[in-house]
């Protein structure tokens, strides 16, 4: 057996983060937690820090750690950490060989970064990081001879059909979007759609905001941007195809007109798995796929006009600089409205349009240069969710 693996997970309270755990658990001394970083469900995090033991956890604040503390068992080792310092901690342990950033939006963007800059590899969940500053992110891991290896079960399966073919065979890659909960609703019905019914994924177990995302195909737009930058690809080599049964994760074409596809199961344990182990594999609790069972297996154009969003994307990608940074940050701010009652669904799409429409267009040149787009980009999207209202 090889020697055990020590794994850093931001974002472990998460969907991801604990399917991360469930692998960890499963692999039979394979991998080992050397630290956690949460937000704000502390019970949770207790929970983890009690079973994995881990040498560091970090939460978002002062007043969370001091709660936490009192909840992880006597005795326990763990440095408990709060704030940004505290997650950049987490994120370059000296034990850590790799790092999974898996937390939501922009915030993983720091503590993926420190953990390139201490050489971890990375098992990415956290699109945004790629999304806000994909030239900063790629030049250091190569600077550094980090790994970047995706967890999406959509690049995952782009990175899986990759294995032992070079680039320049590849004509085009197909990510493949189930459509969310509302492919088949009319225009109509689409304005009065709640967050309670947003949230309900027909495939997937996501969090609210994700969730959300998947209905408006933005969590598509986002993932065509993460996958230009993880596989080197021009957005006109990108292509989205709705696919309702979750079962192809994605596909490439190749130049001599083969395409090849990674099929399985909707199961986040499998992705996980296969980053953590790459390039091995292992037995981590996901059923097998029953092909027959699954069948028929569907395949449809995106509608453009009804999820705008992932057209806004596309032109985002097109654009380039701290558009894409710009287009993550409206985006955060208008979900955020949604799932508070302030803003309707469709007016997620609008305040998204008019962030970017006049949207001043700079190189991405440094993290402050991300920092500023981000900031000014919320900042507007604030200002028209309040005349919204």
């Amino acid at each position: 057996m090889k020697p055990t693996k020590w794994i850093s997970i931001l974002g472990s309270t998460g969907s991801i983060g604990r399917s991360a755990l469930d692998v960890i658990a499963r692999s039979e001394g394979r991998f080992a937690v050397s630290g956690l970083a949460a937000g704000q469900n502390i019970e949770l995090l207790a929970d983890q820090i009690n079973k994995f033991k881990p040498l560091a956890a970090a939460v978002m604040s002062e007043e969370l750690a001091s709660q936490l503390k009192r909840l992880v068992e006597k005795g326990c080792k763990t440095n408990i950490l709060f704030g940004k310092a505290g997650y950049k901690e987490i994120a370059s342990l000296q034990k850590a060989q790799m790092v999974l950033s898996a937390m939501v939006g922009a915030a993983g963007l720091i503590p993926t970064m420190a953990a390139i800059e201490a050489g971890k590899d990375i098992a990415l969940a956290n699109k945004e990081s790629l999304v806000t500053a994909g030239p900063l992110v790629m030049k250091k891991a190569k600077e550094k001879g980090v790994n970047i290896i995706p967890v999406d079960s959509e690049h995952s399966a782009i990175f899986q059909c990759l294995q032992g073919n070079p680039k320049e065979g590849v004509k085009r890659i197909i990510l493949t979007a189930s459509g969310g909960p509302f492919l088949q609703k009319s225009e109509q019905e689409l304005e009065n759609v709640t967050p309670q019914q947003a949230v309900a994924h027909p495939n997937w177990s996501m969090g609210a905001k994700i969730s959300v995302d998947s209905a408006t195909l933005m969590n598509k737009g986002l993932e065509v941007i993460e996958a230009s930058w993880l596989f080197d690809m021009a957005a006109d080599d990108i292509d989205v195809v709705v696919h309702p049964q979750s079962i192809v994760h994605s596909m490439v074409e190749f130049i001599d007109g083969s395409v090849l596809a990674q099929l399985g199961v909707p199961d986040m344990r499998g992705p996980i798995a296969y980053a953590f182990s790459w390039p091995d594999r292992i037995s981590v609790g996901v059923p097998g796929l029953d092909i027959v069972k699954a069948s028929p297996l569907t395949f449809e154009a995106p509608d453009m006009e009804r999820f705008p969003c992932l057209k806004y994307a596309y032109e985002a990608l097109r654009r380039g600089g701290t558009i894409p940074a710009a287009l993550n940050a409206a985006n955060e701010v208008a979900v955020a409205a949604f799932l508070e009652g302030r803003i309707g669904y469709k007016q997620i799409a609008e305040v998204i349009f008019k962030v970017l429409s006049d949207f001043p267009r700079d190189e991405i040149d440094s993290l402050d240069a991300v920092m500023q787009a981000d900031a000014l980009a919320r900042l507007r999207a604030e200002n028209i969710v309040e005349k919204m209202i």
